[in-house]
């Protein structure tokens, strides 16, 4: 699940004209907020966060600046305690850029407006308490990630421009890396042909499918209705040759270079951890950097999976494994998550993993005949505190908050793969004041009481979110020898699974209520919460400018219609929200219950017998109809800036 709109409004943190040496302190320029100091860094494409105001003083101090990770120079700002030369420069140029007039080029203003309208959030981890033997490891497992991110821009089809984007301004270069390629993709410009990176707006195909093919329209439904589909579109290889001469080569062969890099350091990686606690991840370092030479995932699957929170501090997932960034959602990207293990995620596990085949035949339940539960048994979420992400976990705006995989193979098919929920995002006090003055402007005040800046209902949405993807009929699931990929459409089958995982979320809080294992006052708050979560991301819209489903948007789009339709959601335009907006939405708590009962029968019957009409006709009502006010939502949310997650790792060095 991925929370991709959870925005907020920035700490406001004025000068306070305090004269002190510059070698300790640097006042910030004419007064501007650290959300402005930050957005400004961006657009220099300088690796520069002011991550707190600690003192109050409206300056930035040498103990307050991070140094980001992912840019393509260092940032050297702080040495023994006190600012260096680079950031006297840095500071020189944010001075003039809060005072420069605008652009007079069109595109320009476009990708200016694009950058300012994000909101820089720090994912910090500090390192400085590790064993010697943790520090190398994660050392190298940062190369890891360096290398990555070139094997994802490789897929992504950004290479074919990089040489192009080298000479443009600090701000199309900026836009340039972090969006993965130079078309906008935010909330506000991502549908302006105009707001690029690259003068001219360029095409980038991707490059796992031939970029002649990808100019005709329906490429995708032409490449699903070939009698090789399953071979052409098969998750770990790329599609070569042209016109009807086209064959499946797998990634080992079309990145063989980069793939034998990352093996080699993941193998480095495995070398300096030498802590004898630490031997399941050891050899699934081991297993995975042998999956990087031979294309064969499923003995490192098999290695990830026998990893815990009891038997190693670290996540560790490097792998090509989700689909959603390509047009046809069929081959996986490259990516790395890497992260520490937050030990609080076992008290859950403890409550849930017992009654997982009970979850399993109360959903069979709802649709006798159509589905028979099957005995389960899957890792219950563990919770993570990222510290970083690379490829194609690292979204321009927002970031994953719960995963579960291997997506295919024997792991995935017999429930043994594993489920994370990402503790350190969006849980920092400037996100919480921004998703509040969002949730404000669309909630009555009544209805505002049940929602709470606590992070445990999010948490407990994506833990019940990742479990349900594991229930009911899956990616194995077959109705007359098809898969949902053959019945729906890659893109539709994408979108039914997170909304059978969302509804999931909903129906298992009133579910779990009921046996006592949550009390109603959580699950009133999880529902708060998921609310919010949706309207989110309604506000990003239904599709892509290339016409692509975003699949949390439009399960978004469902669920709120149909809980609308259900009378536990009532849309009033004469309503005051609570911050004073006309036009606001009541939550009537006590119906949830029911409704989302509802709600998950629906889609186990669209899942379970591969209802492709029923599909199209549920989205048609929802996603493309009137019934949800899709307009008022994105102006309201789209007033807040959008997350955009940076990293910085300190005491990563020897």
């Amino acid at each position: 699940m991925r929370r991709t709109n959870l925005l907020a409004l920035a700490l406001v943190a004025a000068c306070s004209g305090a004269q002190r040496a510059p070698s300790s302190v640097s006042p910030a320029p004419n007064a501007l907020t650290r959300l402005r100091f930050n957005q400004l860094a961006m657009r220099l494409d300088l690796p520069l966060f002011w991550a707190r105001d600690t003192n109050q003083n409206g300056s930035p101090d040498p103990d307050e600046v991070r140094a980001l990770r992912f840019y393509d120079t260092p940032g050297a700002w702080v040495r023994d305690g006190h600012f260096t030369p680079a950031w006297n420069d840095a500071l020189a140029q944010i001075t003039a850029a809060s005072t420069a007039p605008e652009s007079t080029d069109p595109r320009l203003r476009l990708v200016h407006a694009e950058i300012d309208h994000a909101a820089p959030t720090l994912v910090e981890t500090d390192l400085a308490d590790l064993p010697p033997a943790h520090r190398a490891f994660a050392r190298h497992m940062l190369t890891v990630a360096t290398l990555i991110d070139g094997l994802y821009a490789q897929q992504a089809g950004m290479n074919a421009l990089a040489e192009r984007a080298r000479s443009l301004d600090p701000a199309s270069r900026a836009l340039f890396r972090r969006n993965w390629g130079p078309q906008c993709r935010g909330a506000r410009t991502e549908r302006d042909a105009q707001c690029t990176a690259i003068p001219g707006a360029p095409p980038q195909p991707v490059e796992v499918y031939p970029a002649a093919l990808q100019s005709s329209e329906g490429f995708c439904r032409t490449l699903e209705a070939r009698a090789d589909a399953s071979t052409l579109l098969s998750p770990f290889t790329v599609v070569r040759g042209d016109g009807s001469a086209l064959r499946a080569v797998p990634y080992t062969e079309a990145y063989a270079a980069p793939m034998r890099a990352v093996a080699t350091e993941l193998r480095a990686a495995a070398d300096a951890m030498t802590d004898p606690a630490e031997t399941a991840l050891v050899t699934y370092l081991r297993a995975a950097a042998t999956a990087f030479e031979t294309n064969d995932w499923t003995p490192a699957d098999e290695a990830w999976s026998r990893m815990n929170t009891r038997n190693s501090r670290w996540y560790v997932r490097v792998a090509p494994d989700e689909t959603y960034w390509e047009p046809c959602s069929q081959k996986a990207g490259f990516h790395l998550t890497f992260a520490r293990i937050n030990a609080a995620s076992l008290a859950w596990q403890e409550r849930l993993t017992p009654v997982q085949n009970d979850m399993e035949r109360a959903l069979a339940a709802l649709v006798p005949g159509e589905y028979t539960a099957r005995t389960v048994s899957f890792h219950m979420p563990d919770f993570i505190d990222i510290v970083v992400n690379a490829g194609d976990d690292r979204d321009a705006f927002g970031a994953t908050i719960g995963q579960s995989l291997p997506n295919w193979g024997p792991v995935a098919n017999e429930g043994r793969g594993r489920t994370v929920a990402m503790s350190n995002l969006y849980t920092d006090a400037d996100s919480n004041a921004r998703r509040r003055a969002q949730v404000s402007s669309l909630f009555t005040a009544t209805s505002l009481d049940a929602f709470t800046d606590d992070d445990t209902p999010g948490l407990v949405s994506t833990i019940l979110h990742e479990a349900t993807h594991n229930l009911g009929p899956a990616h194995e699931h077959r109705v007359n020898g098809r898969t949902a990929d053959e019945a729906f459409g890659g893109s539709m089958a994408s979108m039914l699974e997170e909304l059978k995982a969302q509804s999931g979320a909903l129906y298992f809080s009133g579910w779990l209520r009921q046996r006592g294992v949550i009390d109603e006052t959580l699950a009133r708050h999880v529902y708060s919460d998921a609310i919010a979560w949706s309207l989110g991301h309604i506000s990003s819209g239904m599709y892509t400018p290339g016409g692509q489903r975003k699949a949390y948007s439009q399960l978004a789009a469902i669920q709120v219609g149909v809980l609308l339709d259900e009378g536990a959601l009532t849309w009033d335009p004469e309503a005051s929200a609570a911050d004073g907006h006309r036009g606001a939405f009541t939550l009537h708590l006590d119906r949830f219950e029911a409704a989302c009962t509802r709600l998950m029968t629906r889609v186990m019957h669209l899942k379970s017998t591969h209802d492709r009409a029923g599909a199209e006709a549920l989205a048609a009502q929802y996603v493309d109809g009137p019934r949800v006010p899709h307009a008022i939502i994105t102006e309201r949310f789209r007033a807040q800036p959008q997350a955009t997650f940076v990293y910085a790792v300190t005491h990563a060095e020897e």
